[in-house]
């Protein structure tokens, strides 16, 4: 009888799962986000919400869980049940912090099942025009003269934009003094005032203030140039050769997610992020799409979590 009853429950407990998908979704997503409105996390995981609400049927709703470079919203997911209700849309950033906190609130690889790839774009170099810096060179001349005189902003902690500028500090040989911020628009803020000398901002964050002439953009962090603002040189052409950091954006859940549900979110943004409109909009804000299946996106992710641990010891970035 016992025999009896764990067959029924596990073939009970298999039909379950098999169906996940298939009424899903049945009433409203929420996809957390780690940073503030207006960062570019958030811009793609509205622009990413807004088209997948239309073709589930319902509301997709964007909440921004900010602090901690993105722990804090992180943690949230990570509890969060395994229905795909609750998703997270985070940046490289979450790479990073699997090897800058040693105390998060949760495993970074055992926690998160890694669902999809929304894009990638890379972060801008940024100077108010009051600052007179017009090029790289003109930056680290700037910095050589007169070590830890200037001062960096970042949207965090260990967040990609903290990330990219210790990798800068590092190749370009150079002493500045970090500031972090709560998120991208109060580093991009500060920047335009002057208050902070420079920020290597995503570059869907900065477009609008750059137009506006608001913010000189000195190179962008690809190894090529982006399409969004082709006259802008890169790092590497600007007398760092070989320089390259891209940040990207991706969907997540909870761990123990079924694997069904998994692939159908996954072909869901992959469908959306191939629609010309979408295409475009990403154009217009610096980024490419990424496609991966959820397996090739999760070595990806594995593979990024060592690259950045690298960083984080060579630069000696310590959470605070």
């Amino acid at each position: 009888m016992t025999k009896w009853a764990t067959m029924i429950g596990a073939a009970l407990a298999l039909c379950a799962t098999l169906a996940s998908g298939q009424g899903y979704p049945n009433k409203p997503v929420k996809l957390v986000v780690p940073f503030t409105p207006g960062s570019a996390t958030d811009i793609l995981a509205r622009t990413l919400g807004q088209k997948l609400s239309e073709q589930w049927g319902q509301p997709v709703i964007v909440e921004n869980r900010a602090g901690a470079g993105g722990t804090i919203g992180a943690g949230v997911v990570a509890k969060s049940p395994p229905d795909g209700y609750t998703l997270m849309v985070h940046s490289s950033g979450h790479a990073v912090n699997a090897s800058m906190y040693p105390t998060l609130p949760y495993d970074t690889t055992k926690d998160f099942v890694e669902v999809a790839t929304l894009g990638g774009q890379p972060n801008v170099l940024v100077v108010a025009p009051a600052s007179g810096l017009r090029t790289v060179a003109d930056l680290i001349a700037a910095a050589k003269k007169s070590p830890g005189a200037l001062n960096y902003g970042s949207a965090g902690i260990g967040s990609g934009t903290h990330v990219n500028a210790e990798k800068f500090k590092l190749a370009a040989g150079i002493d500045a003094v970090h500031i972090p911020y709560k998120g991208t628009p109060e580093a991009l803020k500060d920047t335009m005032t002057g208050r902070i000398t420079y920020f290597f901002s995503p570059i869907s964050a900065a477009l609008p203030q750059i137009k506006d002439g608001k913010l000189i953009a000195l190179a962008v962090s690809s190894a090529k140039r982006s399409s969004a603002l082709p006259d802008v040189p890169t790092i590497a052409e600007s007398g760092l050769p070989g320089f390259d950091y891209n940040l990207w954006v991706a969907l997540f859940g909870p761990a123990s997610l079924p694997a069904d549900l998994v692939t159908k979110i996954n072909a869901d943004v992959q469908k959306i992020v191939a629609l010309p409109d979408i295409r475009e909009r990403l154009a217009g804000l610096g980024a490419e799409p990424m496609p991966m299946s959820a397996p090739e996106f999760r070595k990806f992710v594995r593979d990024e979590i060592q690259v950045s641990e690298k960083i984080v010891k060579a630069a000696g970035i310590v959470a605070q």
